[in-house]
């Protein structure tokens, strides 16, 4: 990064009208590339029946994408941070494309398996905590839009790709599909990386235009540690509808088109929340606005389990998707409130990996309490506990951010 102080900041970029620009091509390419996490929920029933395997084991591929997809988060992130976005981000890119490849001829659960967690899963990483983290240095004044702006993109991906899949799984099956999925992100993703060449530049602390790193009474260490347990409690409450809600409507007998239509909902709800919690996060804060998306989510949960038929199914999906939609967009903005910009690809890749740990452990577990009590029921129950897990982790951070404010003041 090119470090530079407070008053050329917009001549080198920031707030600037090539941020903008960035973030609209950083937009498109998560759009694009966050078809590695979504595929994989809609062929699951299709995977399912042509490998013989009961919902547990079906899930595990879901499992080790999201695996993959944290540990690239982490990886990724910390390559950015010494090297700059686009090198990284275009070697993610080739293996998402072979990753698909991979997957399409595939003859066990568990090669899919291994193509979805260490290719997909991996290939996906970049378009998220990655990008997120790059997108954080080209802006001041509207950090929190941009950031949220740019995690929206993967769920205009869960939005756009489950209406996609579904009529092309149809026609010519999943293994077809996999590989036309691949062939679209080769020929789409590589130029648009190529398009974030520069480097982002760093404002230099204490000088005009920079925003400060806010106070806290707690380390580093700690305050990533209460990240990564908001982080993962969040997301395994969360990952109950995103992962489950077709199969789930395949139970009830309503069809997968219906659980796509579902997915794709909660998805563009999603989008609209993320872009409200980014305006609420530059006016209030990173914290408070965590606190309101979380509670709404954990509320949200409950009307699943009284309302399973098909209207209120779709209700209680676009309830879900504008609760929950800005809660992990959050968590960078934290990262970039109270840590130093030095270190913002790492740390905002480590609690992007604990939310996809609870993403994937989440959906593993509500598949295996399926198994065990043969309905949904308790794995939404199970998925409101670890919500109330997060509350917890949230409500002491934002006591100790109080605390530091009250003894600044």
């Amino acid at each position: 990064m090119t470090t530079i102080p407070g008053n050329a900041a917009n001549s080198a970029g920031i707030d600037s009208f090539y941020a903008w620009t960035r973030l609209g091509i950083s937009l498109l390419l998560a759009t694009i590339g966050g078809v590695g996490m979504w595929a994989v929920v809609v062929v699951l029933p299709a995977v399912q029946a042509e490998f013989g395997v009961d919902r547990a084991a079906a899930s595990m591929p879901y499992t080790a994408t999201m695996v993959g997809f944290a540990a690239g988060n982490v990886l990724v992130g910390r390559a950015i941070d010494r090297v700059g976005y686009w090198i990284p981000a275009l070697v993610s890119s080739m293996a998402l494309v072979a990753g698909f490849a991979l997957a399409s001829l595939s003859t066990s659960i568990v090669q899919f398996t291994l193509a979805q967690g260490l290719l997909i899963g991996i290939g996906t990483s970049a378009i998220f905590g990655p990008l997120i983290a790059d997108i954080s240095h080209w802006f001041n004044r509207r950090r929190g839009v941009a950031v949220a702006t740019a995690a929206a993109g993967s769920y205009l991906a869960g939005t756009v790709w489950p209406a996609i899949i579904p009529p092309l799984m149809k026609a010519e099956g999943w293994r077809f599909t996999y590989v036309a999925i691949g062939i679209a992100c080769l020929v789409t993703m590589a130029p648009l990386v190529i398009m974030l060449r520069r480097r982002a530049p760093v404002v230099v602390a204490g000088s005009p235009g920079a925003r400060p790193v806010q106070p806290i009474s707690l380390s580093p260490a700690a305050l990533q540690a209460l990240l990564v347990i908001a982080g993962l409690g969040c997301c395994v409450a969360m990952s109950m509808p995103q992962v489950h809600i077709v199969a789930y409507c395949m139970d009830l007998g309503y069809g997968v088109a219906h659980g796509a239509d579902m997915l794709s909902i909660m998805m563009a709800a999603g989008v609209v929340s993320r872009l409200v919690s980014g305006f609420a996060a530059d006016r209030i804060g990173g914290v408070k606005t965590l606190l309101i998306g979380s509670v709404l989510q954990c509320l949200s949960l409950f009307f699943y389990i009284p309302f399973d038929g098909l209207a209120s199914l779709y209700v209680v999906s676009l309830m879900f998707g504008l609760s929950q939609g800005g809660i992990v967009p959050c968590y960078a903005i934290i990262v970039r409130e109270y840590m130093p910009a030095k270190e913002a690809g790492q740390r905002v890749g480590i609690v992007i990996m604990a939310t996809i740990f609870g993403m994937a452990i989440g959906g593993w577990m509500s598949g295996w309490i399926y198994d065990l009590t043969g309905s949904y029921a308790a794995a939404f129950l199970n998925g409101i506990g670890w919500n109330l897990v997060n509350l917890a982790a949230i409500a002491l951070l934002m006591w100790k951010a109080n605390r530091s404010v009250t003894a600044v003041a």
